[in-house]
């Protein structure tokens, strides 16, 4: 294929005016339709003046590779030779394959016959071919100028005293009104890029007009962020100090953590509507949720904390409702001693469960809660009762010795007994080791059920009617007191042992 491009001598030298650039890169694209040595391009310099060709033809060849260029002369003032030439020429196009020919070189050309086909399907291909599917003039240039509006008017946005100041702002704490004082500095902004761009191509300047706008959003973004973490920081502390005030005003823990949390996620809504601009659909729902785990988080932090309190109240008013009485009651132990402290344990235990009850109301946590705590404290009460009890037998010694001493030394109204010879000191002395036996057999062990069992008589049986020297030296099997263990009594309600009571 040849093709023909006639160009004006005074225009060589004027890259952009001759669309020499654009000019290249469709002879680049178009060059790919043919073989590397199947297409000679010929440029024809018309009006030649005195301008050597020699001097002509390497501006043309500097950028075009495999240009053949040759001149004719000026029609006007010689018109035989310029006619002459063109005849010369047109043989070279009309016998390109013979030698001598523009194509007189190749090999595989298409012959004058198919010249017309092969022309048709050359140029349908490059209709087809997208790559030099240049916008139209209005449109290159609206591309280029936008992107400079564009580029400006976010340049005047970083250096924009009045976000520097807002973003500043935002850093020390929250901002009131933020979305509208951020929607004004960007709409300010917006509003110049589109007084500038306006005569341009509508589609193009849309386009860049959005990306300006998506460019400015990411700008601004993290001072919004920034406000929001500031906004959950100050509902939190809403939260903490309104529930505290609500506590202390009386009001029941479920329904002040209901109104305190109503109330701080209110205003953090208010908060986040006010932060947001219109020209960006920002959601802050995650934070929201954010915010919502933290004062559950606290609210159960606190509520764990004022159940422990409650629990230690009532453990600790139960501890001084037991302690002394159980303590008086195994000083004066009896037969009724343990029938008493068990009276005494349930007394007390009742007592203190309508102000339990009244205080876990308010917390609203349910039958089966309010179950457990009772639980746990009816077993708190026995725990004192218990340790109380495993205190005084681990002095069991002294108390027998006190008791003995007592007994003996007072007579039956408690009074000190007067010694006038006449007394059966045997008696009173059996008398008094009696009474030690029996507080022996109180505090052996643990009597919750009020069951009867043998151990007083035992006791009493084999320590105070047997002879305990003969007890000591014999090993027979039948001895009560050789065993590790009473008789129908669990072990973990055993203070004392059999052996240990010997």
């Amino acid at each position: 294929m040849e093709e023909k491009e006639e160009r004006w001598c005074h225009d060589i030298g004027r890259e952009q005016a001759a669309n020499k650039p654009l000019l290249k890169t469709v002879f680049q694209v178009m060059m790919r339709l043919f073989s590397p040595r199947k297409t000679t391009l010929l440029f024809v310099i018309r009006d030649k003046t005195r301008t050597p060709l020699e001097h002509l033809e390497p501006v043309l060849r500097e950028d075009i590779q495999k240009v053949e260029v040759t001149a004719l002369p000026s029609f006007e003032e010689k018109e035989e030779q310029f006619r002459e030439q063109v005849q010369q020429l047109r043989q070279r196009f009309a016998n390109s394959i013979a030698p001598g020919g523009l194509a007189g070189d190749r090999r595989g050309v298409v012959p004058a016959s198919g010249f017309l086909f092969s022309s048709q399907q050359i140029w349908k291909i490059i209709r087809e071919n997208k790559d030099l599917d240049l916008p139209a003039h209005k449109v290159m240039v609206a591309t280029v100028r936008c992107d400079e509006i564009a580029n400006e008017r976010f340049g005047c946005l970083t250096s924009d005293a009045e976000w520097l100041d807002l973003e500043n702002d935002v850093q020390a704490g929250s901002v009131l009104g933020f979305g509208k004082k951020l929607g004004s500095i960007v709409e300010v902004h917006m509003e110049e890029y589109d007084k500038e761009a306006v005569y341009f191509d509508e589609a193009v300047r849309k386009a860049k007009r959005q990306l300006l706008e998506s460019r400015i959003l990411n700008l601004v973004q993290p001072a919004f962020q920034k406000n929001l973490s500031h906004l959950r920081t100050k509902a939190l502390e809403k939260f903490k100090t309104g529930l505290d005030q609500s506590l202390e005003s009386g009001k029941g823990f479920a329904a002040s953590v209901r109104e305190t949390t109503e109330s701080s996620l209110s205003e953090f809504n208010q908060g986040c509507a006010d932060s947001v601009i219109k020209q960006a659909d920002w959601d802050y729902s995650k934070i929201l949720e954010k915010v919502r785990r933290d004062i559950e988080d606290h609210a159960l932090s606190v509520r764990e904390s004022k159940l422990t309190e409650l629990t230690n109240h009532a453990k600790e008013k139960l501890r001084k409702a037991l302690v002394e009485p159980v303590e008086s009651l195994f000083d004066a132990a009896g037969q009724t001693t343990w029938a008493s402290i068990e009276s005494l344990y349930k007394r007390e235990t009742q007592a203190i469960l309508p102000e339990v009850f009244k205080a876990l109301s308010g917390f609203e946590m349910g039958s089966e809660f309010s179950e457990e705590m009772v639980s746990k404290l009816r077993d708190y009460g026995q725990s004192i009762v218990e340790n109380k009890a495993k205190e005084e037998a681990s002095k069991i010694l002294m108390h027998m010795k006190e008791r003995f001493t007592v007994v003996f030394s007072h007579d039956k109204d408690s009074m000190p007994r007067t010694w006038t010879g006449k007394e059966d000191v045997r008696a009173i002395a059996k008398e008094a080791r009696s009474a030690a036996l029996k507080l022996l057999s109180v505090l052996a062990v643990i009597r919750w059920d009020d069951k009867p069992d043998r151990i007083e008589n035992i006791l009493i049986s084999t320590l105070l009617d047997g002879s305990v020297a003969s007890m000591s030296s014999s090993a027979s099997s039948g001895d009560p007191l050789a065993s590790t263990s009473w008789e129908e009594v669990h072990p973990k309600h055993t203070l004392i042992t059999p052996a240990q009571c010997k």
